[in-house]
C-alpha cells in the first residue's frame, strides 16, 4: 500500500463531454479556475487540455495553454502543472477513401504536439506510449514518432508522464527508458477503462504494475463509474491516483460533479485507507520536478 499519494485532477480533457455536464470547463479562464478549485480541494497535480472556446472541441493553442498557466500561477494556490502532449493523434478513415483521414481526424507531428510544452516548460507533460483503437477511432502514435517526441521532452527538461493504455504501451515505455530517452526515475500513468484498451479492474492494473521498472513511480485511473474504485485499488497496490472531469462526469449515479468535488471524494477514500495526499511541494520533491521558478527541486 502507498501511504503518501500524489493525486492528479484532470480537469477537462478533449472529449465530447461539455454538453453532458455544464461544469466541464471550456475557456482558458474556466480551465484555470478548475485547476485552482482542484488545488483548494487538495489536489497535488492539475492535468490540462485546452478547448476551442467557441465549440468546446479540440484545441492545441499554445496561447490558450499559456493563459491557463499564467492564471493558475498568479492565483493564491500551489499546484503542479501537467500539460497534455498527446493531442493530434486522432484518425478516422474517410468512408470513400480509407487511405485518407475523414471528418474528425486530427493529426499532429511530434514537434507540433510538443510545441506548448517546449514554450511553457511545465513541471510535467504527458507522453502517450503507443497507438490504440480508442473507441471508434484510432489513436496514432508510431514508435519512431514516440522516440522523436521523447527526445524533445528530454531536451526541454520536462518530466514525461508515460501514459499507458494497454500492456504493450508499458513494454514500449520501458524500451524508451532502455534507449536513454527517459531521465531519472520514470513516472507511469496506467489508463484504464477506455474502449478498447486495458480494462478497469484489479487483474489488469496488477498485470500492468508488475511489468513496470523497479525504479518507477506510477499512478492509475479508471473512467466513468470505475474512477473511485480505481483510486482505492491504485493506493492499495502501491500507486498514486487521478480523478477529474476528463475521465468521469458524475459524483455518484445521477449526480453531476465538479472537479473540486471529485478531488474531495478521492481524498476521503485515500484518507479512509490510512494514507494521505501529498502537497504540490512534496510532489515536486518526490518526483524531482522543477519548481515553477525553473529550478529543479
Amino acid at each position: 500500500m502507498n501511504r503518501n499519494v500524489i493525486l492528479t485532477c484532470a480537469v477537462t480533457g478533449a472529449g465530447d463531454t461539455t454538453a453532458k455536464n455544464p461544469n466541464v470547463p471550456v475557456t482558458p479562464k474556466a480551465i484555470a479556475a478548475s485547476c485552482i478549485e482542484a488545488a483548494r480541494a487538495g489536489a497535488s497535480i492539475a492535468h490540462i487540455h485546452v478547448r476551442d472556446p467557441e465549440t468546446g472541441g479540440i484545441s492545441h493553442s499554445s496561447e490558450q495553454f499559456r493563459e491557463v498557466m499564467e492564471r493558475v500561477r498568479e492565483a493564491d494556490v500551489d499546484i503542479v502543472m501537467n500539460i497534455t502532449a498527446g493531442g493530434g493523434g486522432d484518425w478516422i478513415p474517410d468512408a470513400t477513401d480509407p487511405t485518407r483521414g475523414g471528418p474528425g481526424t486530427d493529426i499532429q507531428t511530434p514537434a507540433e504536439r510538443h510545441a506548448p510544452v517546449g514554450e511553457l516548460l511545465p513541471e510535467l507533460c504527458t507522453l502517450d506510449c503507443g497507438s490504440l483503437n480508442f473507441g471508434d477511432m484510432v489513436y496514432v502514435n508510431p514508435a519512431d514518432w514516440l522516440r522523436e517526441h521523447a527526445r524533445l521532452v528530454q531536451a526541454a527538461g520536462v518530466k514525461p508522464e508515460l501514459e499507458c493504455f494497454d500492456l504493450g504501451h508499458v513494454w514500449f515505455a520501458r524500451q524508451l527508458q532502455q534507449e536513454g530517452l527517459i531521465d531519472g526515475d520514470p513516472l507511469y500513468q496506467l489508463c484504464l477503462g477506455i474502449p478498447w484498451g486495458a480494462e478497469a479492474d484489479t487483474e489488469t492494473m496488477l498485470a500492468m504494475r508488475n511489468k513496470l521498472p523497479t525504479n518507477a513511480n506510477w499512478a492509475a485511473f479508471g473512467i466513468g463509474r470505475h474512477q473511485m474504485p480505481m483510486v482505492a485499488q491504485a493506493v492499495l497496490l502501491g500507486g498514486h491516483a487521478r480523478v477529474g472531469l476528463e475521465d468521469n462526469l458524475f459524483l455518484e449515479k445521477g449526480v453531476l460533479a465538479n472537479n473540486g468535488q471529485l478531488v474531495e471524494k478521492a481524498s476521503t477514500i485515500i484518507e479512509n485507507l490510512g494514507a494521505r495526499v501529498m502537497t504540490p511541494a512534496e510532489t515536486r520533491a518526490h518526483l524531482k520536478l522543477r519548481n515553477p521558478s525553473g529550478d529543479v527541486v
